[in-house]
């Protein structure tokens, strides 16, 4: 069935757009609110799971769609490794150490990781001298972000290595994609619940080790822990399978231009971060570059309207 973008799609895409670019400022509050990074982590993909696992089960507990074809446990760990338990894992202990307006201009960076590895692993994915270039202006863009200091206002010590953990989520972000493109047919819902799932299992020994019982959490780090859960996690992962069964994967990509602008905006606006012009020509250049490595993907989009 051919992709029909309606205005019920574009308002979708917004508001997916909306709520993950302000996933930045909810781990902020929960981390000042006495949450530990690690536990965070393990309560966010525990509650998407359990959330997940009541919509996955009232649809049959489907996962392979085509029975001779089914995805191997190691590779449902591997993806679940991948797309939540590690970047979790470094995404909140980064943001310990950076403002979550850097941490969401970082995570501009997955499409530009995409491109390269697509190239060697994906068939029929290759670069061009347009890619290249685009890639080439997102590599700056990185390098202005880590480089040259775009978001030194959080004064933490350790800033450096939290920038440099959430460029790694970036790039673990960009491997699960390739990830899910190899795996064999299944059910999205279900493998999103698979994900969740593993990931919370590979985050709680690095919870309990490191950081032992967590304490008492404020009634408002509590709250953002919900809301990171059932709506940023859980709620939007079945909103994107929507966008992608009406609209198409394509149509799915302008996600990607919101998330760093809502999280340098809501950053800058609610929590008072600082918005030094760096950070700007980051995310521009981070930006133009996924646009120009996108570009043959848009002009579809956009011309067969």
């Amino acid at each position: 069935m051919e992709p029909q973008i309606t205005k019920s799609s574009w308002l979708m895409v917004g508001i997916l757009g909306f709520v993950w670019g302000s996933t930045f400022m909810g781990i902020e509050i929960a981390l000042g609110g006495g949450i530990p990074p690690f536990w965070l982590a393990t309560g966010r993909l525990a509650i998407a799971a359990a959330v997940l696992a009541v919509v996955w089960g009232r649809q049959g507990w489907r996962l392979a769609l085509d029975p001779d074809q089914r995805p191997t446990w190691a590779q449902i760990v591997w993806t679940g490794a991948v797309s939540s338990g590690i970047p979790f894992l470094l995404l909140n202990w980064g943001q310990t150490h950076v403002t979550s307006g850097f941490a969401g201009t970082a995570m501009a960076a997955v499409p530009i990781f995409v491109l390269p590895l697509a190239h060697v692993m994906v068939a029929g994915e290759r670069l061009n001298a347009r890619k290249i270039i685009g890639v080439g202006m997102g590599v700056v863009g990185v390098w202005l972000l880590v480089g040259q200091g775009a978001l030194t206002g959080s004064g933490a010590a350790l800033e450096i290595w939290g920038q440099l953990a959430c460029i790694a989520v970036a790039l673990c972000y960009a491997v699960n994609s390739i990830t899910i493109r190899r795996l064999p047919p299944v059910d999205p819902i279900g493998l999103t619940t698979l994900m969740m799932a593993s990931g919370a299992v590979i985050t709680l020994p690095f919870s309990v080790v490191f950081e032992g019982v967590p304490p008492v959490p404020s009634a408002n780090a509590l709250w953002a822990l919900l809301g990171l859960g059932v709506v940023s996690t859980a709620a939007m992962n079945l909103l994107r399978v929507l966008v992608i069964r009406s609209a198409g994967p394509t149509f799915l990509t302008l996600v990607n231009y919101q998330v760093p602008v809502w999280s340098v905006v809501l950053g800058a606006w609610l929590l008072a971060e600082p918005l030094p012009p760096s950070l700007i020509w980051a995310l521009a250049l981070i930006l133009s570059g996924v646009a120009l490595g996108q570009f043959g993907a848009l002009k579809r989009l956009f011309v067969s309207r």
